[in-house]
């Protein structure tokens, strides 16, 4: 495992040229739209803006969703609990996103998924109830996902055996869907640039830049080796996310705090037993706890609780492991709850309007709100519908007064609402196509050519030429993972992996499935072309969704 890769060391080279490059283009023109931010809202928003015809850049001072948007419950979802507070145009909205998604957008990355919401004796909630829920839930989305039921407990514990059945009445039954929102947001980064946007993550913004008191631009410092340039924008745009505060004070320092955190860590488990479908357990009239089937994995969460320390520093303490094993236990078996079979942990911040009350009661919206120096500042927002809110995000820009855009971008509402992300196309299909090249079909094996099609898409062929010109890169990464040498290959080459943790967390499944070894870590810093392991996640400087220095 620790024989050099022959394709590493020229790679380091072209990496820097490549950069250098982006980095040239970035400080020579002057773009219609600067965004800030690399996140749910930042790469959305860049995508859209892409397609309306404005020259957009988007830079982000660590990797692309390398915070808070990779850090979620992995859901594409209606959002159940909304129907508590008679928010039914949200969840249909919700829905109509989703499926679209699982339809036409991305196909090859969200899939769906059953829920079982299980219903025991002394909980917050009846079995009467949540099934009239669970039916109103899925005829808000036509009965796309079939018809919200209840299961008697003993159905429901055949199915999956890690249920606890002590005091279970019965299971309320729903469908929705689920994705890996690293793979999502690489893809839209992808999108973004196919559509001539520029981009360029591990740059930090160290200044903003005016003229005549309006915000121009910004200063910026490539992380990766310390060179400094500049950005002109006509319009610039904060979606920093947790950091969105901290840029507002460097346009002006008296800007009040718009937004508030709640933090939300989450735990991942391997698996004892076949987990076919998620819980969903309420814990109290408001909170569910999840146990996901994700990855080979089971992922148990989340918290929501308020957050008021660096946003850089958001960790998984050992009080919320803790406590996510303890609520998961109201529903999971204690054998699948042993912290031997933990394999990783990890928190992000959601960014809520501010507000009274607790975070865990706060809306899950939006934020927008314009600085002194004309710079745009959103906050907010989750993947369901991460495409309409950068929909919506670029209205608002086009109807500024003034009309700092000025007609440069085509109508929104002119744009084609379906584009789907690059690779679309049916996993199994793509997985069937893999397994039937005679040259490639023993060599990739089941699993790895169904976790290619199910993580690129038709992109997964790609990858495959890579391993039909060199077989080597067929090798895997780790015997117990799927992933083999040609994704490191790849995620240098066309995804912007600069770092072992951007391949490691945000390209690969290889942290969150306990495989983040000493031996792999050196493999991947082979491939990528320089040696060592500096940049630990912990160890570097904060990397995230924006730039957490002045």
């Amino acid at each position: 495992m620790n024989t050099p890769h022959p394709t590493a060391e020229p790679a380091a080279v072209t990496r820097a040229e490549r950069r250098a490059e982006t980095r040239q283009r970035l400080g020579e023109a002057t773009y219609d739209l600067l965004v800030i931010g690399g996140g749910i809202l930042g790469t959305s928003v860049t995508w859209h803006a892409a397609q309306s015809g404005l020259r957009v850049a988007m830079v982000d001072a660590g990797d692309f969703a390398g915070a808070t948007s990779s850090a979620s419950s992995k859901l594409v979802h209606g959002g159940l609990r909304y129907l508590q507070t008679g928010a039914v145009r949200l969840v249909a909205e919700n829905h109509h996103e989703r499926r679209v998604l699982a339809k036409d957008v991305a196909p090859h990355l969200v899939n769906p998924l059953t829920f079982y919401l299980p219903v025991y004796e002394g909980g917050p909630h009846g079995a009467a109830k949540l099934g009239a829920g669970v039916f109103a839930y899925s005829a808000l989305s036509a009965f796309g996902d079939g018809v919200g039921r209840v299961l008697s407990a003993k159905k429901a514990a055949a199915k999956v055996p890690g249920l606890r059945t002590e005091g279970l009445k019965a299971v309320a039954v729903y469908g929705d869907h689920q994705m890996n929102d690293a793979r999502v947001a690489v893809m839209t980064v992808r999108a973004a640039a196919e559509s001539g946007a520029t981009v360029l993550n591990h740059a930090e913004v160290t200044g903003l830049r005016k003229s005549a008191g309006r915000v121009t631009g910004a200063e910026l410092r490539d992380r990766r080796d310390g060179s400094e340039f500049g950005v002109n924008a006509r319009l610039v745009l904060n979606a920093t996310g947790p950091w969105v505060d901290h840029l507002r004070r460097m346009e002006d320092p008296g800007a009040a705090p718009s937004v508030r955190l709640s933090k939300g860590v989450h735990v991942v488990m391997r698996r004892t037993a076949p987990w076919p479908v998620a819980l969903a357990t309420p814990v109290d009239k408001y909170r569910i706890t999840f146990a996901l089937p994700w990855e080979d994995q089971l992922l148990l969460g989340t918290t929501d609780e308020t957050y008021e320390g660096d946003p850089g520093e958001v960790a998984a303490t050992e009080a919320d492991i803790a406590q996510i094993l303890d609520e998961a236990g109201h529903s999971v078996r204690d054998e699948q709850l042993d912290r031997d079979l933990m394999t990783y942990a990890f928190a992000g911040l959601r960014v809520l309007p501010g507000g009274p009350g607790g975070v865990a009661k706060a809306k899950r919206e939006t934020v927008v709100t314009e600085g002194a120096g004309g710079m745009l500042s959103v906050a907010g927002g989750k993947w369901t519908t991460y495409r309409h809110i950068g929909r919506t995000v670029l209205r608002k820009l086009a109807k500024l007064p003034g009309e700092p855009l000025g007609n440069e971008m085509e109508p929104v509402s002119d744009l084609v609402r379906r584009v789907p992300l690059p690779g679309v196309a049916r996993p199994n299909a793509v997985a069937h196509r893999l397994l039937a090249d005679p040259d490639l079909g023993e060599l990739l094996g089941p699993a790895t050519a169904g976790h290619l099609a199910s993580h690129y898409g038709s992109l997964a062929f790609d990858i495959a030429e890579l391993v039909r010109r060199d077989p080597a890169l067929g090798e895997r990464v780790h015997p117990d993972s799927p992933e083999i040498v040609a994704q490191l290959v790849y995620a240098r080459d066309h995804e912007w992996a600069e770092t072992e943790d951007d391949v490691l967390r945000r390209r690969t499944t290889l942290t969150i499935r306990g495989l983040d070894t000493p031996e792999v870590r050196e493999r991947v810093a082979e491939v990528l072309g320089r040696e060592g392991g500096a940049h630990a996640e912990g160890s570097a400087p904060a990397e995230g969704d924006a730039p957490p220095a002045a």
